[in-house]
């Protein structure tokens, strides 16, 4: 099914469309939103909170401002970061077990084993410092621009050039 073809249906509220939407976007939107909330469980809730928001919203969704999956995507994220916001979320970090730890400090161990698996670890060393520290913010610990610009205390601008400039020195070592 086209994605056009899955849009008339969900304007026309049809059931089948959403498992359709579901089994095309589930899997990268669980990704962002993972790496945003950070806990599974969190991460599932998001996701199902978000094609409800999805299926609910549709006549929001402008063709013209955007296509289809830029607009779920943001939605996505807005959803990671009010579920991020909201003060049970908070509460709930703060009482977190010694069990959680563990499994995070193995899951992101994982996470590195995959990197180096496939070289990209070897390739993001190669970079300059300052790029190693971008690519860090924005790419692996999911921080907008913006807030990779507050977090280093340099210009809106600065990230963006400097962010374009390190995929292109990346994707430059990547060919060799």
């Amino acid at each position: 099914m086209s994605q056009e073809e899955l849009l008339v249906l969900i304007y026309k509220k049809d059931e089948r469309a959403f498992t359709h939407l579901y089994d095309m976007y589930s899997k990268s939107l669980f990704s962002v939103i993972n790496v945003l909330v950070k806990n599974r469980e969190e991460a599932e809730d998001v996701l199902q909170e978000v094609f409800v928001k999805i299926w609910k919203n549709i006549d929001s969704y402008n063709e013209s401002k955007g296509r289809f999956y830029t607009w779920i995507l943001n939605i996505a994220r807005n959803t990671s970061i009010d579920k991020l916001r909201s003060k049970n979320f908070n509460n709930s970090q703060k009482n977190l077990s010694t069990d959680n730890f563990v499994n995070h400090f193995e899951d992101s161990s994982k996470l590195v084993d995959k990197m180096d698996t496939i070289g990209l670890h070897e390739f993001v060393k190669r970079l300059k410092p300052k790029c190693i520290q971008i690519i860090d913010l924005l790419f692996f610990k999911g921080y907008t621009q913006q807030e990779a610009s507050d977090e280093l205390g340099i210009p809106l601008g600065t990230v963006k050039t400097q962010n374009r400039n390190c995929i292109n020195d990346l994707r430059n070592y990547l060919k060799v």
